[in-house]
């Protein structure tokens, strides 16, 4: 099974850190969406994400390639992970949320990064 297919239960898997950073240093790097508020977005971000806070996301269809995998994250997890499932319910199906948030991806890729 690809790691972007849906798992056996119909939930969107979860990607580590260290799997996404291999995935954004590759030849075809996945979107990346930032459901977190704006001011965390503006604190600290994964370079090249795009914000699209869980609220909108939950208010309208999104306005994100079909055809592209995508990853989503938030601060810890549980909002990715809410994301996730509202894009798998709206016919995305390359979808993974980045276990831990950027909470551990600062802990883990890049210490440099402010956490809160």
């Amino acid at each position: 099974m690809s790691i972007f297919q849906k798992s056996q239960q119909g939930k969107a898997a979860g990607i580590s850190p260290t799997e996404l950073k291999a995935m954004l240093e590759s030849d075809s790097p996945p979107l990346l969406v930032d459901v977190r508020e704006p001011w965390e977005f503006g604190f600290a971000r994964i370079e090249g994400a795009q914000l699209l806070p869980l609220g909108e996301l939950q208010d309208g269809t999104p306005n994100l390639p079909q055809d592209r995998p995508i990853v989503v994250y938030c601060h810890h997890g549980m909002r990715g992970a809410a994301a996730a499932q509202l894009l798998m319910q709206q016919n995305y199906t390359n979808v993974k949320n980045l276990l831990g948030g950027i909470d551990r991806w600062a802990q883990e890729v890049d210490p440099s990064m402010s956490r809160y």
